[in-house]
């Protein structure tokens, strides 16, 4: 398993950023501004993250996606660690994460990266979205905002 940057010129896996966020609007707004990592392994495509940069000595993990088949094996944790080891080389003093009030595994898998709940962003996804979000039997309305000291 390698983690990497999209080439310039290689497609992003868009299909698997929609796993994580489903605005294709967003995404391709993102995507031109942040540098974009993928876990691979044998030529596949496993996993994808972007990372932004959104003020001066900070940037935010905007979207981190693992495929389906490739879930439960660590490559998010994977991808989380190797984001704040980007950052720090970067130059970063604080990295940002943001997810859902119903991702209930993501919201634990952050807190046990390392990363605190500094804030609730009420009806972000009312706000942005214009289908009704659904996870864990639970409407995702609101955003929780993790970040991290580096």
């Amino acid at each position: 398993m390698k983690i990497r940057k999209l080439g310039k010129k290689e497609f992003s896996p868009k299909e698997l950023l929609l796993l994580a966020d489903p605005s294709i609007e967003l995404i391709e707004e993102y995507l031109v501004r942040g540098e974009t990592y993928i876990c691979e392994e044998d030529g596949q495509i496993m996993a994808v993250c972007v990372l932004l940069s959104t003020r001066p000595c900070t940037c935010e993990i905007v979207n981190i996606a693992v495929a389906d088949s490739c879930q439960g094996r660590g490559i998010g944790r994977k991808l989380i660690e190797h984001s704040i080891q980007m950052a720090r080389l970067h130059g970063y003093r604080t990295i940002e994460i943001g997810t859902g009030n119903s991702s209930i595994g993501q919201l634990a898998l952050y807190q046990k990266c390392g990363f605190r709940i500094t804030g609730v962003d009420r009806d972000y996804f009312v706000r942005h979205y214009e289908r009704d979000i659904f996870e864990n039997g639970i409407q995702c309305k609101d955003m929780i905002r993790l970040s991290m000291d580096l």
